[in-house]
C-alpha cells in the first residue's frame, strides 16, 4: 500500500515555490526596465535632450473693467459741529447746475454722538449725473439750532467708461514627461497555493472450488458376488490481490500589482523639467 507521506516527501517543493518567486522577480525586473525604456524613448530625443510639447494660448494681461456711472459715493464730514439732537438732524441734497429734472437725489443718514455729527451713512446714491451739494438741516425746521453748525461735502464719482480686457498671445513649451503618467508597476503581493490529493486503494479477492464424485458397481455371481466402487474428488482455490493509487496535484498563483510611488530621483527630475517650462510672447497685447 502506498504511503501518502512518502508521496509528498518526494515532491520538489523548492522548485514548486521557488519557480513562481523567480518569475515574480523577473517580472519586477522587466517592469523596471520598461519604465526606464519609456522615460528614454518618450521623454528624451537622440541627443538626450528633453522633448517639449508646444502650446499657444491667449494670456490676459489686463482684466476687463466695467463701466462706473457718475454717482455720489459718500458724504464727508468737514466739521461735526456741536449741540445737535439726533431726532432733529437731516441731510439735504441740492441738485447741481444742469441736472436733469427727473434725477433722483441721494439719500443719507447723519449719525450724532455726544451732540456732534461723526459721520454720514449713504442709503441710496440716487441717479444724479451732476455732482450735488449736501448740507445738514434741522427737521423740523423750527427745532433748536445747534451751538455750532456742522459742514459736510459730497464725495463724487465721475463716470468711467468700460475698458475691455487685454490679451497677449503666448507660446508655452512643456516637457512631455511632465504631462504623461509614467508606469511604475510594483508586484505588491504574490500568493502560492499548492494542493495535493493522494487516494490509495488495495484490493484482494479469493475463491475456492471443491468437487467430489462417486460410482458404485455391483456384480452378482452365484454362489459368490463382486462389487466395484469408483470415487473421484477435486479442490481448486483462486486468490487475486492488487492496489490502486490516484494522485491529483493543483497549484494556484495569485499576483497583485499596483502603481508604485514615484522614486525620489524621478520626482526631482520632473521638478527640474517643470522649472524648464518656457512661456514666450508672440505678439503685442490686443485691445
Amino acid at each position: 500500500m502506498a504511503n501518502p507521506g512518502q508521496e509528498l516527501s518526494s515532491i520538489n517543493f523548492g522548485a514548486l515555490i521557488g519557480g513562481p518567486l523567480v518569475a515574480v522577480i523577473e517580472a519586477q525586473t522587466m517592469a523596471a526596465r520598461a519604465t526606464a525604456d519609456f522615460i528614454k524613448a518618450v521623454g528624451f530625443d537622440d541627443e538626450k535632450k528633453p522633448i517639449y510639447v508646444e502650446f499657444k494660448y491667449p494670456k490676459e494681461v489686463a482684466p476687463y473693467k466695467p463701466a462706473v456711472p457718475a454717482q455720489v459715493t459718500g458724504v464727508i464730514v468737514n466739521n461735526g459741529g456741536d449741540g445737535y439732537d439726533q431726532a432733529t438732524v437731516d441731510v439735504a441734497f441740492t441738485p447741481g447746475s444742469g441736472e436733469a429734472s427727473n434725477a433722483i437725489m441721494p439719500k443719507a443718514k447723519a449719525i450724532v454722538e455726544n451732540a456732534k455729527i461723526v459721520r454720514v451713512d449713504m442709503i441710496d446714491p440716487g441717479t444724479c449725473t451732476v455732482a450735488p451739494t449736501a448740507a445738514i438741516t434741522l427737521n423740523p425746521t423750527n427745532a433748536t439750532a445747534p451751538t455750532t453748525a456742522a459742514s459736510v461735502s459730497v464725495k463724487w464719482q465721475t463716470e468711467i467708461q468700460a475698458v475691455d480686457a487685454k490679451y497677449q498671445d503666448m507660446k508655452i513649451e512643456v516637457p512631455i514627461l511632465t504631462m504623461l503618467p509614467i508606469p511604475f508597476i510594483r508586484i505588491e503581493e504574490a500568493t502560492i497555493d499548492f494542493n495535493a490529493k493522494i487516494n490509495s486503494m488495495e484490493t484482494k479477492s479469493e475463491s475456492t472450488d471443491t468437487a467430489i464424485s462417486g460410482n458404485l458397481e455391483v456384480r452378482q455371481r452365484w454362489p459368490s458376488g463382486s462389487a466395484k466402487l469408483n470415487v473421484s474428488a477435486s479442490y481448486q482455490k483462486k486468490t487475486a490481490s492488487g492496489s490502486t493509487v490516484e494522485r491529483t496535484y493543483s497549484m494556484q498563483i495569485h499576483v497583485r500589482a499596483s502603481q508604485d510611488e514615484m522614486p525620489a530621483g524621478m520626482e526631482k527630475l520632473l521638478g527640474l523639467l517643470e522649472g524648464a517650462m518656457k512661456a514666450t510672447p508672440l505678439a503685442p497685447p490686443g485691445p
